[in-house]
């Protein structure tokens, strides 16, 4: 692998943060929030705000979750008590921080290039690469990457078997049972998307100490991508258990920006990536199907004639 596959997979590892985030409210809560693509751009903004203005970059990132939260906390609120539809929420949301990330941010883009960054610290770890001979399978950064993100799964799995997070699920999965159970759903879905945007902002704030620069842009199109990180690890390595449901969207995660760097070193345009990212899904979404059918059908044939032969 070249170096384009290595900072592929350290980025799909960032990325799958925000993944974690998406699959949280689109597979647990079954609500589709919209907020993602602010809330991203928010955490960016914010951490790169204050490690410009001399905060040490891990309370600048524990502040970008912190407003993250609150970002998800008013979709929430905003859905369940002003009954405004929660596609609509969102939507307002994300829109709103747009102008609440620019404000942050005082002007549309902010360099980090000389600043000190949690990739500085990783960087300065001197992690030593994982390779089988001369064959290198991951950097050293890849490497505390995914130590972090394992043990951020962790913690999400330990969660969702507590009672809180057993009502979380059991909104998502049917809200007029857990209210007839006497469980407040308003609460179980302002804490879910609080969780959830908490992620994201995080994810975002990674990704812009990563990247060197916060952007206001940098939080479009998340969504999508959150999206596509939940199916193709879905489809790929199933979603039997909690445990693995979130391994599988991290390792999405992965594969999904794996794809995106063979695609750009097989010669397609940058500004392809929101074509090849709905194709993605789209294949993701239905090749399980045709399978499906045609395994039908050969089970069909299959049985049709043995009940001839016989």
């Amino acid at each position: 692998m070249n170096l384009a596959l290595h900072g592929a997979i350290e980025q799909g590892l960032l990325f799958a943060i925000m993944a974690l985030g998406v699959y949280l409210t689109f597979r647990i809560l079954n609500f589709p929030d919209l907020t993602v693509d602010g809330s991203f751009a928010l955490g960016g903004a914010l951490a790169a705000r204050m490690i410009i203005e001399g905060t040490n970059p891990f309370l600048a990132t524990l502040a970008a979750c912190i407003v993250g939260a609150a970002a998800g906390a008013f979709t929430g609120i905003l859905h369940t008590k002003g009954k405004i539809n929660g596609l609509l929420a969102g939507i307002l949301t994300m829109i709103a921080l747009y102008s609440i990330n620019l404000r942050v941010m005082g002007k549309a883009n902010l360099p980090l290039l000389r600043e000190e960054t949690l990739y500085t610290f990783v960087k300065g770890l001197n992690v030593p690469n994982l390779a089988v001979g001369s064959f290198m399978l991951l950097t050293g950064v890849a490497l505390v990457f995914l130590v972090g993100i394992y043990l951020l799964k962790m913690i999400i799995d330990w969660f969702l078997q507590t009672d809180l997070g057993l009502d979380i699920r059991a909104t998502g999965d049917n809200s007029k049972m857990i209210r007839s159970f006497g469980a407040n759903t308003d609460t179980t879905t302002i804490i879910g998307l609080s969780i959830s945007n908490a992620l994201v902002a995080v994810s975002g704030a990674w990704v812009a100490q990563y990247q060197g620069f916060a952007d206001v842009g940098m939080g479009i199109g998340m969504i999508v991508i959150g999206l596509a990180s939940v199916i193709v690890g879905e489809v790929l390595f199933g979603s039997s258990s909690i445990f693995r449901a979130t391994l599988a969207v991290i390792l999405g995660s992965v594969v999904y920006r794996l794809v995106i760097a063979l695609a750009l070193q097989a010669g397609l345009n940058p500004s392809d990536m929101k074509l090849i990212t709905a194709l993605i899904v789209i294949v993701a979404l239905t090749v399980p199907t045709i399978a499906k059918g045609v395994w039908k059908k050969q089970s069909f044939r299959a049985a049709k004639g043995g009940n001839g032969g016989a």
